[in-house]
């Protein structure tokens, strides 16, 4: 790229030389600088993972245990992606132990579906749950590390399980005098913050922390505040180190190479989802079992004339039971709209208010979802999106000067 852009401006100098011989330099220095402009408006991100001049001398002759799983890659010479755990082991860092999320090492299971213990299919390397009965990394398991490195594509939102791993991995980590390393991901969901904060009673593993569903830090960042809020048990604070990004910035779009998790395909659904996740604490479909994942959504209880849209959810890889499945429903496609910056409730309230029976439309996941018990009632009462959305900012504008202190991009 570069040596196309020497040419280019080299062709532009020549050119005027030859047509109007002492041509104004202001006027070529113009356009030289225009050109470097573009060149520098497209520079690629470059991953944390990519950066081993800043972890390799910190893994060097220690022990080291990873957390991972599908999206865990970096950038090879050829263009495409190789998998962290790969470059590690021919790079010759002493990888010891993986552990694994929620939806696995591999990224294979579904969404709630206990992840056992066992060895990574591609590598042998051993490979611990941190999803279903042990969500905590015990001190047996960490046994012998030096350094546990912490490396996970999140999409943004309170309700997305990794950040919840996050937080028990560096609890761990404290308690047992190992040091944590995060390469840090871009958030595809990280140009603005959103929703209701999470109120301290409805805390659990979709919802840890006083955050907005939309929070709009990355990984690194939100490892950061962790710490600074004091989050942790007891108050006690990780030895934590973030390997930056280059060239990132929270307002740039962001298309994962790799499926996050089974039900998010692709960029729509991951800017859909924190709309459209709310569902799951009701009896709608937010298009599980269907090939539009988090991009539409339906019920067989919602009013067929108002919504002409239809699809039968059935049985796949990554939702193998998904609601009402092999039954017809009636919903939106939302698979062509534009890139959204906010919540949308809208999809919520027209739902709630187009169906069979209202009182079987919300279930008890629902406030764990959003953290509150204010949305359910508010939505129930009648209140209109813009209504509803209002008695967020003062939260919202009180978490964006906390999230001020953690930002790194």
């Amino acid at each position: 790229m570069l040596k196309r852009l020497f040419k280019s401006t080299f062709l532009f100098a020549f050119i005027g030389i030859l047509s109007c011989g002492n041509q104004n330099k202001k006027e070529q220095n113009s356009e030289d600088i225009a050109l470097n402009s573009k060149e520098a408006a497209v520079e690629e991100i470059i991953l944390a993972a990519n950066r081993t001049e800043a972890y390799l001398p910190l893994l060097k002759g220690k022990k080291v245990g990873i957390v991972g799983n599908q999206t865990s890659i970096m950038k090879n010479k050829a263009g495409g992606y190789t998998h962290v755990v790969d470059s590690l082991i021919a790079l010759e860092v002493n990888l010891v132990r993986g552990f694994a999320p929620e939806h696995g090492f591999r990224g294979t299971a579904d969404a709630g579906e206990a992840v056992e213990d066992g060895k990574d299919a591609q590598t042998g390397l051993p490979v611990i749950s941190l999803y279903g009965d042990n969500k905590k990394p015990k001190a047996e398991q960490l046994e012998g590390l030096d350094v546990l490195i912490f490396d996970l594509q999140d999409v943004g939102t309170r309700f997305y399980t990794y950040i919840s791993s996050l937080h028990y991995v560096m609890e761990a980590c404290a308690e047992n005098d190992v040091e944590l390393i995060v390469f840090d991901r871009p958030n595809p969901n990280g140009h603005y913050i959103d929703g209701p904060i999470l109120e301290t009673e409805f805390k659990s593993f979709v919802g840890m922390h006083p955050i907005p569903t939309v929070h709009g830090l990355t990984m690194g960042e939100y490892a950061k505040m962790i710490n600074g809020e004091k989050w942790l048990k007891n108050g006690i604070q990780s030895d934590l180190k973030v390997i930056n990004m280059k060239n990132y910035e929270h307002s740039k779009a962001y298309d994962l190479p790799v499926k996050p998790s089974p039900n998010l395909p692709n960029a729509q659904a991951i800017n859909l989802y924190p709309s459209l996740c709310f569902f799951e604490g009701t009896n709608v479909n937010a298009g599980r079992g269907s090939d539009k994942q988090f991009q539409v959504f339906g019920s067989p209880f919602l009013d067929n004339e108002y919504f002409d849209f239809t699809y039968t959810p059935e049985s796949k890889a990554g939702a193998k039971s998904p609601k009402h499945s092999g039954v017809e429903c009636y919903g939106r496609d939302l698979s062509k709209i534009a890139r959204i910056d906010q919540i949308n409730l809208e999809w919520l309230i027209e739902a709630y208010q187009n169906t069979e029976d209202k009182d079987e439309f919300f279930n008890a996941f629902f406030t764990k979802l959003a953290g509150t018990k204010d949305l359910q009632s508010q939505i129930e009462e009648g209140l209109s999106a813009e209504e509803i959305r209002q008695g967020w900012q003062e939260g919202l504008e009180e978490f964006e000067a906390k999230r001020n202190q953690y930002l790194l991009y």
